[in-house]
C-alpha cells in the first residue's frame, strides 16, 4: 500500500453561524492526483487553506507528509506548494523577479534562486516574457507564472485551488500537461476545480464535497457507476424512421428514448440491452449508423449527489 501524503480526520471549521467544514476526512496516497469537487460554498477552499496551514480548524486534525498542520506548520510549508484561485504574483515585478523573490523568501541562495527561476520560466514557456512586468501578461501567462511560483521549492505536495479558472482551452491543456508531469515525478497534487472534465481527465481519485461534508469518494469510473444506469445513444442511417426506432427501443428498455436532433438516447439498467436493441431494429429493417453505450458523466454524478449552497465560504 502506498504511503499517505495527506491525512485529515474530522475537520471542522465554522465562520460564525456558518459551518464550512463539518467533520471532513481525507486520505491521499503519495504520487497521485485527488480531485476535490463541490458546489460553491461546499468547503473546498476552506479545506485547502487548513491543509496549507493558512487556517486553523476548530476541531479535527490533519497532517501532510506526516507533519501536523497545526503543531508542525513550518515543516509543512517547507514541503508544499500552493496556487490559489487568483494569481498571487506581483504585477509590478517582472516574471523573473517574482520567482527570485519567492526563492529568496524560501531561503535559497542567490545562485540557486536564479537557476531555479530560469528553469521554471523555460518549463512554463515564459522565457521570452521573463523580464517584462507581469501586468503586461495575459491571463494564461499569469496562471502559469503563479503555478511556477508554487514550484520554486520543488514541493512534494502541491495544492491547486481552481488553477485553470478563466483560461482558454489551449492554456488549460498546457496546465494539464504540467500537472501530469508533476505527478510523473512523484509529486502529490490536490486539485479543486469547477470543471468536471478536468477532474475526469486528471484525478486518480475524486472527493465530492457538499454542505461541508464528503458526499462521495471514488475513482471517476466508480462515481459514475453509483448512479446505476448507462446511456444508449444511436443514430439511424435514415432519420425518417426515428419514430419507428423510438417505439422499438422502448419495447426493450421500458421507456421511450429522448430524441436529440437526429439521435435517440435512452437510459439502460443493463448493458445487455444493447444487443437486444440491435436485434429488434435489425428485425424491423431499421439500419443503425452509429451506436454507443456509455456511463453517466461526472456532470450527472455532480447533479445527483450535491445541492446548491451559496451562503457559506468556499
Amino acid at each position: 500500500m502506498r504511503k499517505l501524503a495527506i491525512e485529515a480526520y474530522g475537520l471542522v471549521k465554522r465562520y460564525g453561524e456558518v459551518t464550512a467544514l463539518d467533520g471532513v476526512d481525507l486520505a491521499v496516497e503519495a504520487g497521485t492526483v485527488i480531485g476535490v469537487l463541490g458546489p460553491n460554498g461546499a468547503g473546498k477552499t476552506t479545506a485547502v487553506r487548513i491543509l496549507a496551514t493558512l487556517l486553523r480548524p476548530d476541531a479535527g486534525s490533519a497532517a501532510v507528509l506526516g507533519h501536523d498542520v497545526i503543531h508542525a506548520g513550518h515543516q509543512v510549508r517547507q514541503l508544499i506548494g500552493l496556487a490559489g484561485q487568483h494569481a498571487s504574483v506581483d504585477e509590478d515585478l517582472t516574471g523573473r523577479h517574482n520567482l527570485t523573490m519567492v526563492g529568496r523568501l524560501l531561503g535559497l541562495s542567490r545562485r540557486d534562486t536564479a537557476a531555479r527561476a530560469a528553469e521554471l520560466l523555460a518549463e512554463f514557456g515564459l522565457t521570452v516574457a521573463a523580464d517584462r512586468p507581469v501586468k503586461t501578461y495575459s491571463g494564461g501567462m499569469r496562471r502559469r507564472l503563479d503555478l511556477a511560483a508554487s514550484l520554486v521549492n520543488r514541493p512534494r505536495v502541491v495544492f491547486l485551488d481552481e488553477p485553470t479558472t478563466g483560461l482558454d482551452p489551449v492554456a488549460r491543456g498546457a496546465l494539464w500537461d504540467r500537472i501530469r508531469a508533476l505527478v510523473a515525478e512523484g509529486t502529490t497534487v490536490l486539485l479543486t476545480t469547477q470543471y468536471l472534465e478536468e477532474a475526469d481527465a486528471l484525478a486518480d481519485d475524486i472527493v465530492l464535497f457538499d454542505h461541508g461534508r464528503v458526499a462521495a469518494r471514488g475513482t471517476p469510473t466508480q462515481l459514475k457507476r453509483r448512479l446505476g444506469t448507462q446511456t444508449l445513444d444511436l443514430r439511424l442511417a435514415d432519420p425518417a424512421r426515428l419514430d419507428d426506432a423510438a417505439a422499438l427501443v422502448a419495447t426493450v428498455v421500458g421507456q421511450l428514448p429522448a430524441r436529440l436532433g437526429e439521435r435517440l438516447s435512452a437510459p439502460v439498467a443493463d448493458g445487455a440491452m444493447m444487443p437486444a436493441v440491435v436485434r429488434r431494429l435489425d428485425d424491423a429493417g431499421v439500419e443503425i449508423a452509429e451506436l454507443a453505450l456509455h456511463l453517466p458523466s461526472l456532470d450527472d454524478v455532480f447533479r445527483a449527489l450535491t445541492t446548491t449552497k451559496e451562503e457559506a465560504p468556499a
